[in-house]
């Protein structure tokens, strides 16, 4: 990513940080209707799940201009996220929820340029997470 794709991303997630729980409620409603089977991989009470959600996000979107440490990390958490039962066939279904999400919950400061960036850095993180998945599956 350039930096002016990173600079994109940080400066639309600053503007969810004050209503993150809400942001993470859309994202886990609209993933829900994308595929209702992926509620199985959760527990009943998301409130858990979505402050790691946006804790992630968080610093996925801090450390965008640190690859050498947000990779590894995110290949960890690809490993983890095979456990769980997350396929390759699900990071596509994450991503438009994703999309959908910050659509929503920036309305128009949701540009073309910002969904590029964000489709930008989603790639990167995904790509890295099944990366993580596909070495951990190996082992």
């Amino acid at each position: 990513m350039n930096p002016q794709q990173i600079a994109t991303v940080r400066n639309s997630f600053a503007l969810l940080v004050p209503r993150a729980d809400d942001v993470a409620r859309l994202f886990y409603d609209r993933l829900f209707e994308l595929d209702p089977q992926l509620r199985a991989l959760f527990k009943a009470d998301l409130s858990e799940q979505r402050s790691k959600l946006m804790a992630m996000l968080t610093a996925g979107v801090g450390a965008l201009d640190r690859l050498d440490t947000l990779v590894p990390v995110l290949r960890q958490l690809g490993a983890r996220h095979l456990v769980y039962g997350v396929r390759d066939a699900h990071y596509g279904i994450v991503g438009e929820a994703l999309l959908d999400t910050l659509a929503r919950g920036l309305g128009d400061a949701f540009t073309p340029e910002a969904r590029a960036a964000w489709i930008e850095a989603y790639t990167l993180m995904a790509g890295a997470m099944q990366a993580g998945a596909t070495l951990g599956a190996a082992a």
